[in-house]
């Protein structure tokens, strides 16, 4: 069964193109990221630098962090490109720290001249908005201090302007203005390299450090960029400067460096500005009285909206629109930015956040006469009639915004501030009719979100098998605080945790509310990467407080949130005993350790009277550290499971033959598994004796904890490997199948760009069919622009990829497919596709959606046991938002699953259904040549891609090769008839005829009752025979000793074994039977492991049900056991009362009462649980069906 790996590539217009490109490449068109680009930036310098004949060297330092997570593994992976070049990277331990060692890069300077190496050494340092915060002072002394002449240095920023993976909103350029640094905003990845170098050159020239403002919009997105170390052309411009020159030297003073500073290096970086037309009119005419003035990524929204209003750049200068681009937003140019004012009679400025360029072009411009000065609005429109001085002469402005200053701006807000703008201004009738065409598409748009009343979110979720599913569980009682990391995940889980502290301030705030409250005691969460970057002072100033605090020091061996970086930034890492080594030190009361494996500290030199446990024990172990006064440390040892998982892959860990398998038979579909594991892999399994539970064996990580459920249904495959899809002779070869007709692709006009949006489940390849895209259509020589949206979302919650193809590159001007503007939706998960993100970009008449129909569960499962998957309602509610032949959906789930054994294929199968459709402007050869440049299961992506082909063409035909069964059989809801039969046959496997007969006779009479009534649509109705059947039968086959015993040794388990695993293997059995333990201790009763000698006894067990409930059952006497008998007897009298009282008007309400039993599910202590809640909602039921009064004696009992 294999897809076509062989293909023409001579038609690509780059045939040769490698993924290597973008770092090895000496000149030519490369696609890559914007955080790429950095890394290809420096090579490009010390090239320029070699070229003018001086040898230099870079060295780049930061801390990882959302848009830039993934910078520093990129510039691991290009270590060899980088030392080739003479750029050192060091990461640092974080973020100040490193701004320290880049400072020290430009200190060369001070060593005697023989010493050195290099002619100068130029920097990088990066980090997210939090950690410019804290880098401000570090960023102060340097850039007074300054660069030296052939070093310089870029600090580069990674903001997250709407709070997406960050826990607020950021926005750098105040912060890097406040320490005198030029800000640099580049507004395509092109201009991440183009700007890179001009910064690099104002920083050598004016002695300033440069700072460079990165979002994810831009730096996350890809496209393809020209490369040559000669494409930008610095100009230096003629400035006198002063005694001494701008650059570091030593000695120097505090003061000399100020005025240095503030009377020469701001100037020659504004001389440098205006020599070098970094801020430039890109758009002018004769008669021009409109100005737009915008920078980075809200210029390409601008000329985006301009466009959608039919705005051209002819129409500008027709109706006098001119536009201004501004490269470096601080400080911003006067000279420029009045000459681009000249002649205008408004300017309307497009920034995102706080106002920078706004209030420096208001100041450039107040002092101009007034019958020539333009009115400047931004973030408020103009009160008619007011000129006492805009917002801030208003006590609330708010009613007159324009462009908001908080979240961020797109398109359509753009768009609609234009438009109102100049009808204000007045435009011709045919330009304002093409204004308000766009506007009415817009608000049908805005109507159309606003008529989606089904929510159906995915929240982000801890991964399955995340040590943090465990270790963040606090005792009955406690509370905890958040910090940053994955863990942060706990304050929308039950975890009592609330709050949380920016990085290395954990458990801090405890300092400053333990004196004025009786609370004793706090938890707090700290990952281990944070307490290797500046967690151990927060730990320092919880014990200098004296306070009483727990700190569960959460060692994943990986930073998680960011790509499973080693924590201690070296291969070694930062260990256990280290740490455990600093708290003692640092004076902390007591420590302990706690691990998935804590026979690995025997005889580790951990700190005199550390203990160590299991994390079974963690209950037990923090109640006694909420007891012991002072600061206390756990740690909370246990690998990141994704990281497991990716070091199992690449051989680095051993992979343990363990798999765990649930006999649904046995299961209740209590959910207990899911509480105590808090675990994604365990997915509802509908069963025709109702909702129970199934591992995935695709996503599960091997962790284990479902185990613990308090459930005898688990069961542990040990050796063996699962069988392989594809191995059954039943299943078709690809190369077996017709040949597909090639579809009709849509052709690209000139300046058309097609937008398509991939929205699928964060960590299933959402963002890697994004760069699959983006790679065939760079192949093809297209115009490419991909943006992916990375961090906290990759955790199992919504993720997308948008993906611009035009003609040629300059056709696409923004990197997110506009409100209203897709072409085509990859709907690899349908819960995704109907979010606001994706549904906002539909338009009806426009929009093609390619829908996987399934889902799997979100995280309301773990618990939720009644959760309704709402993937179908999902698709029915997509159908409306679209044109008729617009959707198309077919179960890529299930494909994947049966076909190529993994459910991570869904997405290159949905990408072959949508190119099958004829709905890609790309060739199957690039998509094909892409996938193996991508390098990743090539021949299985491949194979998906050509198994969505077959389900677009002829989705019948696929269904019946895969099950032919599925083809003819309608799956209706079992009648009455059906049920009794099913269940009769049960119960005499069960128990025996008699008893079933029972059972048969007491749903009969209901059934009799029941006809008596009104029909409904002409049919009698059955509903409460239905309920009565369903739940006596579940209260007369209770799962005791002998029915387990049953269940397991029938053969039915054992061939479902052998369906799903080959080799040789043996099974364990996970049980807590109730006759081990007493009613009062089960609730903290140990499941004990059983081996394959197990089934022997349930074979003996099984033969032995005839004691069931006689004089002779060993059983039998249990309290557990005993109860569910007096349950039987219990419901039948209430059955039996109920029809004394059958009505029409009150037979939906008994209906109610009969279904109660449904929700007594489990064993022990956790059925105790659930029918304390049943007989609570029995008496509420009862009650209301007296009207209120208290129910009879005989209906309460039997309740």
């Amino acid at each position: 069964m294999n897809a076509p790996t062989h293909f023409p590539v001579s038609g690509l217009a780059r045939p040769d193109a490698t993924l290597d490109d973008k770092y090895t490449l000496p000149q030519g068109e490369a696609f890559m990221s914007g955080v790429q680009a950095l890394v290809r930036l420096p090579m490009l310098q010390q090239q320029r630098d070699l070229a003018a004949g001086k040898r230099t060297a870079g060295f780049i330092s930061g801390y990882r962090g959302s848009p830039l997570g993934g910078y520093d593994q990129m510039l691991w992976q290009a270590q060899s490109s980088l030392k080739q070049h003479d750029i050192v990277f060091q990461p640092g331990v974080n973020e100040e720290l490193a701004a320290t060692a880049v400072w020290g890069s430009q200190q060369l300077a001070f060593a005697p001249q023989q010493q050195q190496r290099f002619d100068g050494v130029f920097g990088i340092w990066y980090g997210k908005g939090p950690g410019v915060d804290r880098s401000v002072d570090v960023f102060k002394h340097a850039n007074m201090a300054g660069t030296s002449p052939w070093g310089g240095v870029i600090a580069v920023a990674g903001d997250d302007h709407i709070a997406k993976s960050s826990t607020a909103a950021h926005q750098s350029d105040h912060i890097l203005k406040a320490c005198g640094m030029p800000v640099f905003f580049p507004a395509s990845v092109q201009e991440i390299l183009d700007f890179g170098i001009h910064a690099y050159a104002m920083s050598r020239f004016a002695g300033v450090w440069t700072g460079m403002k990165t979002i994810q919009e831009v730096v996350e997105s890809s496209a393809t960029v020209q490369i040559d170390p000669n494409r930008v052309h610095t100009r230096l411009p003629h400035y006198a400067m002063p005694p001494g020159g701008v650059h570091i030297r030593w000695p120097d003073t505090a003061l000399e460096q100020e005025a240095r500073l503030l009377q020469h290096k701001l100037y020659a970086a504004l001389a440098y500005i205006r020599a070098n037309q970094l801020n430039h009119t890109v758009i002018s005419g004769a008669q021009d009285r409109f100005g737009i003035i915008a920078s980075g990524k809200a210029y390409n929204d601008m000329r985006q909206a301009l466009l959608d209003l039919g705005l051209d750049e002819a129409t500008c200068q027709r109706i006098g629109v001119r536009v201004h681009k501004v490269g470096v937003v601080w400080p911003l140019e006067a000279t420029l930015t009045r000459e681009f004012a000249v002649g205008l009679d408004e300017i309307l400025v497009v920034e995102e956040k706080r106002q920078m360029i706004e209030y420096q072009l208001k100041e450039e411009l107040y002092n101009w006469r007034e019958d020539v000065r333009p009115t400047v609005l931004g973030k408020f429109d103009e009160v008619p009639g007011d000129c006492s001085g805009g917002e801030w002469s208003l006590c609330d402005p708010a009613g007159h915004q324009l462009l908001r200053a908080h979240a961020d701006l797109n398109p359509a807000l753009i768009a609609r501030a234009i438009a109102r703008r100049l009808s204000q201004l007045g435009v011709p009738a045919d330009v304002q009719a093409r204004m308000d065409a766009h506007l009415t598409i817009l608000d049908a748009q805005e109507r159309a979100q606003q008529a989606i009343t089904l929510k159906a979110d995915r929240v982000p979720w801890f991964c399955s098998g995340c040590p943090h599913n465990t270790s963040t569980r606090v005792p009955e009682g406690s509370r905890a605080m958040a910090g940053i990391g994955c863990h942060y995940m706990t304050l929308w889980m039950d975890r009592a945790t609330c709050g949380f502290t920016q990085m290395g301030g954990e458990g801090v705030p405890w300092v400053g509310q333990a004196p004025f409250t009786d609370e004793p005691h706090i938890f707090t969460n700290l990952g281990d990467g944070t307490y290797f970057h500046s967690g151990l002072l927060a730990i320092r100033q919880s014990i200098a407080a004296g306070v009483n605090i727990t700190y569960k020091i959460l060692y994943n061996d990986a930073v998680a949130m960011t790509g499973g970086q080693r924590v201690g930034e070296r291969p070694e890492g930062h260990s256990v005993l280290q740490i455990a080594a600093s708290v003692i030190a640092e004076g902390a009361s007591k420590l302990v350790v706690v691990s998935d494996d804590p026979d690995k500290y025997q005889g580790a030199a951990l700190p005199p009277g550390t203990e160590v446990f299991h994390r079974d024990r963690l209950d037990e172990v923090q109640q006694q550290l909420r007891a012991t006064r002072g600061t206390t440390v756990l740690i909370y040892d246990q690998t990141c499971a994704t990281e497991k998982r990716r070091r199992r892959k690449r051989g680095l860990l051993e992979d343990p033959a363990k798999r765990i398998v649930i006999n649904e038979a046995v299961c209740e579909g209590c959910g207990d598994c899911s509480v105590q594991s808090n675990c994604l892999s365990v997915e509802p399994l509908e069963t025709e004796f109702g909702r129970k539970r199934q591992i995935n064996q695709s996503s599960c990580n091997k962790d284990y904890s479902c185990l613990k459920g308090f459930c005898p249904s688990f069961v542990t495959v040990e050796g063996g490997r699962l069988r392989q899809p594809g191995s059954s002779s039943q299943l078709p070869a690809l190369d077996s199948l017709p040949a597909l007709p090639l579809p009709q692709l849509p052709p690209l006009a000139p300046g058309q760009v097609w937008g398509t949006v991939v929205a699928g489940v964060g960590g299933t390849g959402v963002i890697t069919i994004g760069q699959i895209l983006g790679m065939a259509a760079h192949l093809e020589g297209k115009g490419i622009v991909t943006q992916d949206a990375a961090g906290l979302a990759q955790k199992g919650g919504a993720t997308w990829s948008h993906v611009l193809i035009g003609a040629t590159q300059d056709d696409i001007q923004t990197t997110r497919v506009s409100l209203a503007a897709a072409d085509l939706v990859l709907g690899c998960d349908p819960l995704v596709t109907l979010h606001a993100e994706t549904t906002s970009r539909l338009r009806h008449d426009r929009s093609r959606v390619a829908l996987n129909s399934s889902a799997p569960p979100t995280a309301a499962f773990v618990h939720n046991r009644d959760w309704q998957n709402p993937a179908q309602q999902c698709a029915s509610v997509l159908a409306g938002l679209l044109d008729a032949g617009h959707l198309a959906s077919f179960d890529a789930e299930a494909m994947a699953r049966e076909l190529l054994g993994d459910t991570i294929y869904v997405n290159p199968m949905v990408l072959g259904f949508a190119w099958q459709k004829g709905w890609i402007p790309l060739s199957e050869a690039a998509l094909l040549r892409a996938m193996e440049l991508n390098g990743v299961q090539v021949d299985k992506n491949q194979q998906a891609f050509v198994w969505g082909r077959n389900a677009a063409h002829d989705a019948a035909r696929v269904q019946q090769l895969l099950k032919p069964a599925q083809v003819i059989t309608l799956h209706r809801p079992p009648s009455l008839q059906q049920l009794l039969e099913r269940r009769v046959q049960f119960l005499t496997d069960y128990q025996d005829a008699a008893y079933a007969r029972q059972y048969q006779q007491l749903v009969q009479r209901v059934a009799e009752a029941e006809a008596a009534l009104p029909a409904v649509n002409g049919k009698p109705p059955t509903r409460l025979a239905q309920a009565v059947a369903h739940n006596l039968f579940k209260l007369m086959a209770y799962k005791d000793e002998y029915e387990v015993a049953r269940l397991f040794s029938n053969g039915d388990f054992e061939k479902k074994i052998a369906a799903m695993f080959e080799g040789d293997y043996t099974l364990r059995y996970h049980l807590a039977p109730p006759s081990l333990g007493s009613a009062q201790d089960q609730a903290d009763a140990r499941k004990r492991s059983y081996g394959p000698g197990m089934l022997r006894v349930f074979r003996l067990l099984a033969k032995l049900k005839k004691l069931r409930g006689s004089m002779l059952d060993p059983f039998g006497r249990h309290p557990e056991r005993v109860t569910e008998r007096a349950l039987i007897t219990e419901y039948r009298q209430l059955v039996e009362q109920l029809l004394t009282r059958l009505t029409p008007e009150n037979h939906a309400l008994l209906v109610e009462i009969a279904q109660v039993p449904d929700s007594i599910r489990g064993y022990g202590h956790v059925k105790a649980r659930n029918l304390a809640a049943a007989r609570t909602r029995w008496q509420q039921l009862l009650a209301e069906l007296d009207g209120g009064d208290t129910p009879a004696a005989p209906l309460s009992r039997a309740a």
